[in-house]
Order: structure tokens, then C-alpha cells, then sequence
């Protein structure tokens, strides 16, 4: 794939995707769902982890989800690819409500809350998302014209830094102050209203034309897009290896009951602390998306990222890990802007939902498999060390890619957003 040379960028108004109706129920169906994620994800690891005190526990639910998931998204993209995303995106979504509603009622009193039950629900939960992502990533080019895709992409990714600031906080307090069951009724309640909003949305027409090409033959030929593209593979590998081993949101509990000691409310602040440095970095991109010098920004991001990681794996004081944890986020922040931009941008229609559930494999691989790396480094070193030497690991895997990848190092997405 040829790359352009950088150009400058001409900014479309900070809010003009939200002109558009179909964009903003969109957006709340978005938010909605980000926000129950991010809540979930505090809720579970915690309840787990109170009943266990085993950092490994922490791992083993990470991949718990991440095998339906991933093992699902590649299939997942072919059906997205065949039939209405819509659709799907309406059924993974009831889905996900299900599976917050049952969570409640194992965690109910008297119940003998079992981590063994929690981990099945999560796995149901993980074929859910196995064929959402794929579909929910393809739905939205279908919503979103052309020429407001970074701007709107922009603003889907505000939304979810906001949400990942409000609901793992939310929840922090809910847990202390509600208990598990109540969390989690929201929680499903919130999986509804994203749903009806969904169901508001008009219904798209299905983007494949003529028959239907074999499964395997139709996912291999998104994956072989996404491996021919140096751009694709390398945006898409420095997440992966960065967040796999540079990633610590799986020890959190861990940090905020024995490092820390500061409870389920200190570990919602933990949490919600990325997505705040997150949010700045999004509001900011509306007027200025970092898209000029996307590839060299990209892997600036990535190494900012590692920095933070190392200051956080060594702080033992509780606001200096919500300051490193704010710029992680940040940093991260600027790196998840780019990479939807490149996702939107450069993908063919016909392709969006394979292109999406090969981005979902290795995403999904650097959270939950990350997650077990992180549990199982966490038993064997401690806490502590297991995040700053991942930080250290992160530095090692942009210096790789720059080293490797020139073509995403000269990258710039400023032309393909001009009329």
C-alpha cells in the first residue's frame, strides 16, 4: 500500500459529525456500552480477586474472556461482512445485558458466589463480543460519511475515555457503598439502553454483493489484506506487544487492596485515572487530530506509554500512580485516535468487518492474554516489578517498529480526509 507524504491538515468543524441524527444515536449506543464495559470489567476484578487475594485469578478471568473472543472474531468479521450489522450488533448487545443480569444473580446473598460461575458468565459474555466488535466497527462506516470519519472517530473515542473516567469511579462506589448486585443490575440496565438506541438507528442495507464466498476462504482473504500492509500490521503489532507487556490494568486490585491499600473506591479512581488523561488527549484531537505525522506520533505515543508504565510499576505513593496512570492514558489516548483513523481510512466497505475482527484478535490478545502475562509475571516477580519491567519491554518494541516499519513511521492521514 503506497503512503501519501505528510500534508497538513485542514480540520473539519470540532462538532461536525454530531450534525448528523443517525452519528449521535450512534454515539449514545457507543457511550452506553463503554460505560457498562469499563464498569463491568472493575466490578468482576475486584468481586474475583476479594475472593480469591490471587493475582493469578486476575489472569485467568482475562482469559477466560479472551478465548470465546478471539477464537469467535475472525468468524465474526465474515458474518459481519454477510449479513446486516445491525443485527448482529442488536443480538450481541442483548447478549451482554444477559450475561450482567445473571452475573447479578450469582453475586446475590446467600448464593455461595462461586469464581467458577463468574468465569462462565464472562465466558458467554466473551462470544458476545467475539461477534460485536466486528460488526459494531463496520456499522459505524455505514453511519458515518467518509469525509467525518476521523472527527467522528474522534468523538466515539471521547465518549469512551469519558465513559472509562465516570464508570470504573461509578462502580468503585457502587460495589462499596451498593454491593455486587445492585452494580451489575445497572450495569445490564445501561447494556438496554444501548440496545434501544441501536433499535432507533435505520436499518442499513447489507454490504455484500453476489454469493457468498467459502468461510474460510472469505476470512483468509481479510487477513491476508491486513499481513500484505505493512501500515496495517505494524499499527496493529506495536499495540499488541505494547499493551501485552506494557499494560497493568489487570493488577489494579492488586495495587489498590495490598500496595496501596486504598480499597474498591481507590481502585475505581485507579482505573478511571487513564481514561481522564485519555479524554484531555480527545477533546484536544477534535480541533487538532494528530493525523499529519500519524505514524511518527503513533510510536511517540507508544513509547510516552512505556515511560508511564515504568513510573507507575515504581511509585508507592497513591497520587503519584494516579498521575502516571493519567499521562498513560493520555499517551494512549493519541495512539487509539490513530489507529481508528487508520482502521477507517484505509480499509475497503466489503472488507470493514474481517479487517475489524483481525484488529479485534490482536487487541484482544494484548487486553486478556496481556492480562494473564500480567497475573502470571505478577506471581513470579511481584507486583511491581512485573509493570516496570513491562514498561521497559514497551520501549524495546517501538524502537523494533521504528526500526522495521518505515512505512508507518512516514505515515500521514491528513490527505484522505480532504474532500
Amino acid at each position: 500500500m503506497s503512503v501519501l507524504p505528510p500534508a497538513e491538515p485542514s480540520p473539519a468543524p470540532p462538532a461536525s459529525a454530531l450534525a448528523l441524527p443517525t452519528f449521535r444515536l450512534f454515539l449514545g449506543a457507543s457511550t452506553a456500552a463503554s460505560f457498562a464495559g469499563r464498569s463491568l470489567a472493575v466490578v468482576i476484578g475486584f468481586q474475583v480477586y476479594q475472593l480469591t487475594r490471587d493475582p493469578l485469578a486476575l489472569g485467568l478471568l482475562g482469559l477466560v474472556e479472551a478465548i470465546p473472543a478471539l477464537s469467535l472474531a475472525l468468524f465474526g468479521g465474515y458474518v459481519a461482512d454477510q449479513y446486516n450489522r445491525r443485527t448482529i450488533t442488536l443480538i450481541t448487545r442483548f447478549m451482554s445485558m444477559l450475561c450482567a443480569l445473571a452475573l447479578a444473580i450469582v453475586s446475590l446473598p446467600g448464593a455461595a458466589t462461586s469464581v467458577w460461575a463468574l468465569y462462565a458468565v464472562i465466558f458467554v459474555a466473551g462470544i458476545a463480543r467475539g461477534f460485536a466488535e466486528p460488526a459494531f466497527s463496520g456499522f459505524e462506516a455505514q453511519v458515518v460519511p467518509r469525509l467525518q470519519a476521523v472527527n467522528a472517530g474522534v468523538w466515539l473515542s471521547s465518549a469512551s475515555a469519558t465513559a472509562a473516567v465516570l464508570g470504573p469511579a461509578a462502580a468503585g462506589f457502587a460495589y462499596d457503598g451498593l454491593g455486587p448486585v445492585i452494580t451489575y443490575a445497572v450495569i445490564s440496565a445501561l447494556y438496554g439502553l444501548c440496545w434501544l438506541a441501536i433499535l432507533a438507528l435505520p436499518q442499513p442495507p447489507t454490504v455484500r454483493t453476489g454469493a457468498r464466498d467459502p468461510v474460510w476462504q472469505s476470512i483468509g482473504e481479510g487477513v491476508r489484506f491486513v499481513f500484505s500492509s505493512q501500515v496495517f500490521l505494524a499499527a496493529i503489532a506495536l499495540d499488541l506487544f505494547a499493551v501485552l507487556f506494557g499494560g497493568a490494568m489487570a493488577l489494579m486490585p492488586v495495587f489498590a487492596l495490598d500496595l496501596l491499600q486504598v480499597g474498591a473506591t481507590g481502585l475505581g479512581f485507579l482505573n478511571a485515572a487513564p481514561a481522564v488523561g485519555a479524554l484531555a488527549v480527545m477533546l484536544w484531537s477534535t480541533r487538532r487530530p494528530p493525523v499529519a505525522k500519524a505514524g511518527r506520533n503513533l510510536m511517540l505515543a507508544v513509547a510516552g506509554f512505556g515511560v508511564t508504565m515504568i513510573v507507575f510499576g515504581l511509585s508507592q505513593n497513591f497520587y503519584l500512580s494516579l498521575v502516571a496512570l493519567m499521562f498513560s492514558g493520555a499517551f494512549d489516548g493519541i495512539s487509539v485516535v490513530i489507529r481508528r483513523a487508520i482502521l477507517r481510512l484505509l480499509s475497503p466497505d466489503h472488507m470493514r468487518g474481517r479487517i475489524a475482527a483481525v484488529n479485534a484478535v490482536f487487541i484482544g490478545s494484548s487486553n486478556e492474554i496481556g492480562a494473564l502475562e500480567s497475573g502470571v509475571a505478577a506471581s513470579l516477580l511481584g507486583a511491581r516489578p512485573a509493570v516496570w519491567l513491562g514498561g521497559i519491554v514497551t520501549l524495546l518494541v517501538v524502537a523494533t517498529s521504528a526500526w522495521r516499519a518505515p512505512e508507518l513511521r512516514r505515515l500521514a492521514l491528513s490527505a484522505y480526509t480532504r474532500p
